[in-house]
């Protein structure tokens, strides 16, 4: 399947579920998260990997989308619950359904796939940044590129919560495991600062880029 085709299905789930008419919350998994509460229930919550762990012990329910990579395990979070899948995986699109059954959740409706190296080039053609050199993984977190697939399809209005460039670990796990793709996400974002849409619920973030704090 190629670039086109998946963010075409991506496309159609987003229209389905009418994404695109409401401001999103893309709530990634760093510690002690700040959700703005005065847009919760009225945006969509878009929940990156297992970040929906710690969304589920806040009260909250069901995730409008959630985009997670193969490789992430799914033992952290075995009570998935959320609209829509965006898998990040290599095999056949087709197959994701069947490859569901294997794993640990508790609801999932519509499922797209697409690949990391349709994640990044999106990312590039949203932020124009080439990330070659930039940093040591030439790629951003998915939570920045959820931010990016969020402006493609024209979101009025996109809040980053839960997604930090200088707090080590995991909200749902004690590990305090490094943060990656520091480099990368600080580019992209420092890129994207200036656009109205983007903003976050992170006082660290927002004083960091220049992002527009919202609460």
């Amino acid at each position: 399947m190629n670039r086109r085709n998946s963010l075409k299905r991506i496309g159609k789930i987003v229209d389905e579920l009418d994404l695109s008419s409401k401001g999103w919350i893309v709530f990634g998994s760093a510690p002690d998260p700040i959700l703005p509460t005065s847009l919760t229930g009225h945006y969509a919550r878009v929940d990156i990997n297992n970040a929906g762990r710690t969304a589920q012990e806040l009260g909250l329910g069901p995730a409008d989308l959630t985009i997670r990579t193969k490789k992430k395990s799914w033992s952290e979070h075995p009570k998935l619950d959320t609209k829509a899948l965006i898998w990040i995986h290599t095999i056949p699109a087709p197959m994701l359904r069947l490859l569901l059954l294997t794993k640990p959740h508790r609801s999932i409706g519509r499922v797209a796939k697409f690949t990391k190296a349709e994640r990044d080039a999106l990312v590039e053609t949203v932020s124009g940044v080439r990330l070659e050199n930039v940093g040591p993984w030439d790629k951003v977190s998915n939570g920045v590129a959820a931010a990016c697939l969020g402006l493609h399809f024209g979101v009025p209005e996109i809040v980053l919560s839960g997604i930090s460039l200088s707090k080590a670990g995991h909200s749902y796990n004690q590990l305090g495991r490094t943060r990656y793709q520091v480099d990368e996400d600080r580019a992209v974002l420092s890129a994207l600062a200036k656009d109205p849409r983007l903003a976050t619920s992170e006082p660290d973030l927002a004083t960091d880029l220049g992002l527009r704090l919202v609460s």
